[in-house]
């Protein structure tokens, strides 16, 4: 996973940076000017104010921040890097009696020349993260308020950030955020082309994929 900072994605909650925002009005994923979103609840924080969680689902080309970061990650660890896909946009909104802030951050998958594991390998990250999933969500939605339902009831899928085919962890909290399932069914195609070093994901987009 990345993100544009170097704190762990879920735990971002406690580093929010003083920035004026627009308020959200809390409801279920919504598609204004063809952008997906879903909006949280409010969660009240201990000490006072509340935060609401907003996340925009892409995929978008990553932002060149985003793909340096990429290419620094992978050349860290060794590996060589072929793409960059920005999956989601999260915005964290603080509302106190005085200030109002808030914090903001690309999740995105650096598609490294990673090897990929057996399918033996593969099953056994599957079911690793089947065996978690009940209960990973409850823990998510403690920290969140809830975790995301589709309209008919169904909860989001879990989609891991870097793919376990590629040797991702199957119950890293930080490799993991609630996907819309029909969104989650079309990222397979991206994901291939991403790791195949093919365009769209091998140059970058803006720094913003929507609107302000």
């Amino acid at each position: 996973m990345t993100t544009t900072n170097s704190t762990p994605a879920w735990r971002y909650v406690a580093l929010l940076s003083l920035a004026l925002l627009t308020a959200c009005a809390e409801g279920a994923m919504t598609a204004a000017g063809g952008i997906r979103k879903w909006v949280g609840p409010e969660v009240r924080v201990p000490g006072g104010g509340n935060f609401r969680t907003v996340i925009f689902y892409g995929p978008w080309q990553c932002s060149i921040n985003i793909m340096n970061y990429c290419r620094d990650k992978c050349a860290g660890e060794g590996y060589a890097l072929q793409g960059c896909i920005w999956l989601a946009d999260v915005k964290m909104d603080f509302t106190g009696d005085i200030v109002r802030a808030g914090s903001r951050f690309g999740m995105a998958n650096c598609c490294c020349n990673y090897p990929t594991l057996s399918a033996r390998a593969n099953e056994s990250a599957r079911d690793r993260w089947n065996n978690s999933r009940t209960g990973f969500r409850e823990r998510w939605a403690e920290r969140f308020g809830e975790w995301p339902k589709e309209a008919n009831g169904d909860p989001y899928q879990g989609h891991h950030i870097r793919d376990l085919k590629h040797g991702g962890n199957p119950t890293d909290w930080d490799n993991i955020i609630p996907f819309p399932k029909d969104l989650h069914g079309d990222l397979l195609t991206p994901y291939n082309q991403c790791y195949a070093n093919q365009p769209p994901w091998t140059s970058t987009g803006g720094s913003y994929p929507y609107g302000e």
